[in-house]
């Protein structure tokens, strides 16, 4: 076991394609400008019918109040974008838990790496590595070490020697610190070291890994 520290293709446009114009489609401004004139040059002998202003007047008022409703939510989505990218950010320095404890081991596999993060200084301890019902198939023993994360490089074989089946692992690890108490330790379990934007998604920088934050079941202070 070992520990290490850590071509395109252009579109074509045929003659049946849509082409939008931006300009098809009547803003309040616009709006007014067509029925001031509708009324500048209606015939003073036959003036337009009552009803028929009153529903375009109606119909200028509606365009106006979803063009203003569609400003307000651009607004309040821009504002929630930004208090969520804040909140990220503050998020750096503290544990995360991804909640996922196990290692999963295929037959293509020859090796496994994987890290976990000591909150104390290593005195003596040991990685655990157990099976879906809970039985321990590895042991390895932690020398002295500083707190931080720490990589592990397993075999895949067991505490005998012999190679471990395809399935799911459990990895913990017990340890005693430099004062003599005692501390465990999982995997998933990392200090947010740092954040990426990528796309407009926020990632969490978990061990060596970016996790999105949708991946992280709890964020809290550690308590070291």
């Amino acid at each position: 076991m070992a520990i290490n520290n850590i071509n395109k293709t252009p579109n074509t446009q045929s003659s049946r394609d849509t082409v939008f114009n931006p300009k098809s489609q009547l803003d309040k401004d616009a709006f007014m400008k067509l029925f001031l004139t509708e009324l500048k040059y209606q015939d003073p002998t036959s003036p337009m019918d009552t009803d028929k202003m009153l529903e375009q007047t109606s119909q200028m008022s509606s365009l106006e109040m979803n063009q203003n409703m569609q400003s307000t939510l651009n607004k309040l989505s821009a504002q929630l974008t930004q208090s969520s990218t804040l909140g990220s950010i503050n998020a750096i320095g503290k544990m995360a838990d991804t909640g996922n404890r196990y290692l999963n081991v295929t037959d293509d596999d020859n090796s496994k790496s994987f890290e976990l993060y000591f909150g104390d200084d290593i005195q003596s301890g040991n990685v655990i590595i157990k099976n879906k019902n809970g039985e321990t198939i590895k042991t390895f023993p932690l020398e002295a070490h500083d707190k931080g994360i720490l990589s592990f490089d397993w075999d895949l074989t067991d505490d005998n020697g012999n190679r471990v089946s395809s399935d799911s692992y459990e990895i913990t690890a017990q340890y005693t610190s430099q004062d003599g108490s005692s501390h465990t330790t999982a995997l998933g379990a990392y200090p947010i070291e740092s954040i990426k934007f990528d796309n407009g998604q926020a990632l969490a920088k978990l061990g060596s890994n970016y996790i999105p934050f949708n991946q992280i079941k709890e964020i809290y202070e550690w308590q070291g």
